[in-house]
């Protein structure tokens, strides 16, 4: 598989992300402010908050590390998209992608206090649970799906090894003859040695 084939559906995906985070985070902005509230059902409102910190309000005051963080993260994952076949690890590498840079493009554009210093747009509230935005929901679900597919492809491989065993008993009997060529030869020159 080329690099370009194994980037396409990562970054396809990380893009629609990042066009639907930055769209939901201008409707916000425009349309909200400070002193409006929409109540969409139940206890979800759309409520217009900034973050500095990380995803659902944590480690506030820590945005420029963050966004360090973030561009690192993001640089790794893009290397290491060459390596990934199943489709859910590229699902959950595309939202990760596409999350981590939504929210790394508010920090730099959306602060006048310098670059690295600019605040999340947060505004999906359930008012029982810190609020966010769509860039948290997609790295949370893609964190969760490679998660997922590490552990099934770790449970299949022990199936497979366990399904297969021919692979392992090649190398262990392969151990086996060459000890007992040792001992072949080693009674036809008299000397005898068990290791």
């Amino acid at each position: 598989m080329t690099v370009v084939r194994a980037w396409r559906a990562p970054v396809s995906i990380a893009l629609l992300v990042i066009a639907f985070d930055q769209l939901t985070k201008h409707w916000a902005v425009t349309s909200l402010g400070t002193d409006r509230e929409i109540d969409v059902f139940w206890t979800l409102r759309f409520n217009l908050g900034f973050n500095n910190g990380m995803a659902f309000g944590q480690a506030q005051g820590f945005g420029p590390l963050i966004a360090v963080v973030a561009t690192l993260v993001i640089v790794y994952l893009l290397v290491t998209l060459r390596n990934e076949a199943s489709r859910m690890s590229t699902i959950g590498m595309g939202l990760l992608i596409g999350g981590a840079a939504g929210n790394l493009i508010d920090r730099l554009f959306r602060g006048d206090d310098g670059v690295l210093r600019g605040a999340v747009v947060d505004f999906i509230d359930f008012q029982w649970f810190p609020i966010f935005n769509i860039a948290d929901m997609a790295i949370n679900v893609g964190a969760f799906l490679l998660i997922l597919n590490s552990i099934l492809s770790a449970r299949a491989d022990r199936r497979d090894h366990r399904d297969h065993p021919d692979h392992a008993s090649d190398e262990s009997s392969g151990d086996a003859s060459s000890d007992a060529v040792d001992r072949v030869e080693d009674t036809t020159t008299g000397v005898r040695d068990d290791h």
